[in-house]
């Protein structure tokens, strides 16, 4: 099973990380991709550029067995397209192989409105990661996709090779990538938020608004 996990990671911060682990023991295997974004088209530029926010998430999954990044959307190019990504990964695998494309419930709120969005089941299977207090419109696509074409449990999507959707609740950590950034640019310390080694690359590109004193210059 292929397991992809993408998104802007603006930056990566603890609550990817450990929803990324959480997702990789849950689907029992032996890797999870971490596929950062180049161009986003559905939300504003990113804070930092595509090539800073992939060197950051390797440093922050370097060392941990079975989380990797995948930069195939920096290397292709151009606006980021999932279903232009899920064809390249279902090239890569076969026809038979499960391919699960993981997003957040607010993300695929939106899921309707994603180009070439009905290609996507027949790519891969959707896990919707829950958000507490989160609800669906129930006349929305996403809710009937969810109604209509919904599994029970993560082990029936190794059953096929795409085509369910399973709505999944995991422990998540309520950090957010806006937050972090708004932290640094008001100058407070986003410290345990993200690890260490991620704030201090921060601090040493001077990104997201973070400015070194004048002495260490």
């Amino acid at each position: 099973m292929r397991v992809i996990y993408g998104g802007t990671f603006d930056p990566v911060h603890n609550g990817h990380l450990r929803l990324a682990v959480e997702l990789r023991e849950m689907l029992a295997v032996p890797e999870l991709a971490l596929v950062p974004c180049h161009i986003p088209p559905h939300r504003a530029h990113p804070g930092a550029g595509s090539q800073e926010r992939l060197e950051l998430l390797q440093l922050a999954v370097a060392g941990e067995p079975g989380l990797v990044v995948d930069d195939r959307e920096l290397a292709r190019g151009g606006a980021s397209y999932t279903a232009d990504t899920l064809r390249q990964v279902r090239s890569e695998v076969g026809a038979d192989e499960p391919v699960v494309l993981v997003m957040g419930a607010d993300a695929f709120a939106g899921f309707d409105r994603w180009r070439d969005w009905q290609a996507i089941p027949e790519l891969a299977h959707v896990l919707v990661v829950a958000r507490p207090g989160y609800a669906f419109d129930p006349d929305s696509v996403p809710a009937g996709l969810l109604r209509t074409r919904g599994c029970g449990s993560a082990k029936e999507l190794a059953s096929a090779p795409c085509g369910l959707f399973l709505y999944q609740a995991l422990p998540l950590l309520d950090i957010s990538a806006t937050a972090v950034r708004e932290k640094i640019c008001k100058g407070l310390s986003p410290r345990y938020l993200l690890p260490d080694v991620v704030w201090q690359e921060i601090q040493r590109r001077e990104l997201y608004g973070f400015r070194l004193p004048q002495g260490n210059l």
